[in-house]
């Protein structure tokens, strides 16, 4: 079954027309008063713009948040599955998407990392700088060149996400969706080896997390494990 069609069927049980798969609302007929709503503008036919657009929207509604949630920032990973064959990834910062295939680690993700993007970081007014501290910062603050969010250094940071398509077969075991608190402390093919005998996903992630902070991790640690077999 396609993803319109489950779309369609969704929209039918909530007693919509199926005229259009791109576009709907309904509310259930449960007791609770629940509704939904979606949207998606131009995703079938180019997910990747769709995605990008996602994320500076994202940026933006943080931004203009900035009063209530504050001046920090966030990185961020994110992934479709469309119709169990298409991965789409996309990420933004050191935030990390690893896939399993046959017991091996293949990274999806780009980590972006000042002193591989410091071009783009002065052609925008800022600085990288190993002080103070022992990595490269933009403006000597932030360990990342993208991320959502850090309004006082948003001229000299992008939130564009590097986005990425990987058809998923029979090869794929899972893919680990995780935040910098992780990968500083294990390398992509150790968190593989660390789950790749566990069959329940929300296992593995707990267990990836408890490994990292047993490896004394001192960054936030967040984890999400999809498994596909």
């Amino acid at each position: 079954m396609t993803t319109r069609e489950i779309l369609n069927k969704m929209k039918v049980k909530v007693g919509l027309g199926s005229s259009d798969p791109d576009s709907g609302k309904g509310k259930s007929k449960m007791s609770k008063n629940i509704t939904h709503g979606f949207h998606l503008p131009d995703f079938w036919k180019e997910p990747a713009d769709a995605v990008k657009r996602a994320y500076s929207k994202t940026d933006s509604n943080i931004l203009e948040m900035s009063g209530e949630l504050g001046r920090g920032g966030s990185t961020a990973v994110t992934a479709i599955l469309v119709n169990c064959q298409k991965l789409i990834v996309a990420n933004i910062g050191d935030s990390r998407a690893v896939l399993c295939k046959k017991g091996v680690a293949k990274q999806l993700s780009v980590d972006h990392e000042p002193n591989t993007e410091h071009e783009d970081i002065k052609n925008r007014g800022g600085f990288v700088s190993n002080f103070p501290g022992d990595v490269p910062r933009v403006d000597g603050r932030l360990a990342v060149s993208r991320a959502f969010g850090d309004k006082s250094l948003k001229k000299h940071l992008s939130s564009e996400p590097f986005v990425t398509v990987e058809n998923i077969n029979d090869d794929a075991e899972f893919i680990i969706l995780a935040s910098d608190g992780l990968w500083k402390v294990m390398s992509n093919q150790e968190a593989v080896n660390c789950i790749k005998n566990i069959k329940d996903a929300r296992s593995s992630a707990k267990r990836l997390t408890e490994e990292a902070v047993n490896k004394k991790s001192t960054d936030d640690i967040s984890c999400i494990v999809v498994k596909f077999q």
